[in-house]
């Protein structure tokens, strides 16, 4: 890959509820977390501990619809839950990983609505506290005060379309059938980047827009756990996924695990939108 490569966003993706289903966009806002409203909602236990796919695959099935000012989560066999965007009816602590902050809890309603869906007792809807200063680890933070709302650890996932459709061709070639961008959770999607996993020498992307410049700095490759292996529709394991990917995806930065798309940080660009079809300027390693 050339120093100064011309790309383009291919995609724009959103989880509003972490480890629910995936919300493709045509533009994003970014925000002081990332992108506006990824992430933002997340079902904890009655610990305050966040939940995930890994222990209950059927938060995949949850379908996020943002509205104006509504969040909107529909669920097979449930009627829709309607909850404003500003509706919180408390505030509660929970924790994400190492990580314990303040939050707002969505009510009572909306616990019910979880509990019934996932069958867990003492679910919560939580609520991210715009006040709470959760930062990425500094070393991979390019020099800035990178914060996140409920995701694991990075305010953005970068991925290309070269490298699903690499892993597609090995997955066909073994006798599986494709899958889509939503199994890796990215939230930008970039075509023209030239070979498999080239994100992976990307430093920064640039991108002009109609509010000013922005500026992401792609600092780590992004280990992954098995939640790739749920199947959006069933919420069925597939571990032939993670198969696949351990046979020529471990990484050594990682220490062996196996990684696909680069964790990034925003370096400038608050409140400007991107939108699909963006050109996008990457600096690369050579």
């Amino acid at each position: 890959m050339s120093l100064e490569s011309s790309l383009s966003i291919a995609g724009l993706y959103l989880h509003p509820l972490k480890s629910g289903a995936s919300l493709p966009v045509q533009q994003a806002l970014v925000g002081d977390t990332g992108l506006q409203y990824d992430r933002e909602w997340m079902v904890v236990d009655a610990d305050g501990e966040f939940v995930s796919q890994r222990e209950l695959p059927r938060m995949v099935q949850i379908q996020p619809e943002l509205r104006h000012s509504e969040l909107v989560l529909r669920a097979p066999g449930m009627l829709p839950l309607h909850l404003r965007l500003d509706g919180a009816e408390g505030e509660m602590r929970v924790r994400v990983w190492n990580d314990a902050m303040p939050a707002f809890d969505m009510g009572d309603l909306a616990a019910q609505w979880c509990r019934d869906f996932l069958g867990v007792k003492g679910l919560r809807l939580a609520a991210f506290d715009s006040e709470a200063r959760r930062t990425s680890e500094a070393r991979y933070s390019a020099g800035v005060q990178a914060l996140n709302a409920f995701s694991d650890g990075f305010p953005l996932l970068v991925l290309s379309q070269a490298s699903l459709d690499e892993f597609n061709r090995r997955l066909q070639a073994a006798g599986h059938e494709a899958v889509g961008m939503e199994r890796f959770r990215p939230n930008i999607v970039l075509a023209g980047v030239d070979t498999p996993h080239g994100e992976d020498q990307l430093r920064r992307l640039h991108i002009d827009t109609d509010q000013g410049p922005v500026e992401i700095a792609l600092t780590k490759p992004c280990p992954r756990c098995p939640i790739p292996d749920v199947e959006p529709a069933s919420a069925q394991r597939q571990p032939h996924i993670s198969d696949v990917l351990r046979a020529y995806r471990s990484h050594e930065r990682l220490g062996g695990a196996v990684a696909f798309g680069m964790n990034a940080v925003v370096v400038q660009g608050a409140g400007c939108t991107l939108r699909v079809g963006d050109t996008v300027r990457g600096s690369a390693d050579l």
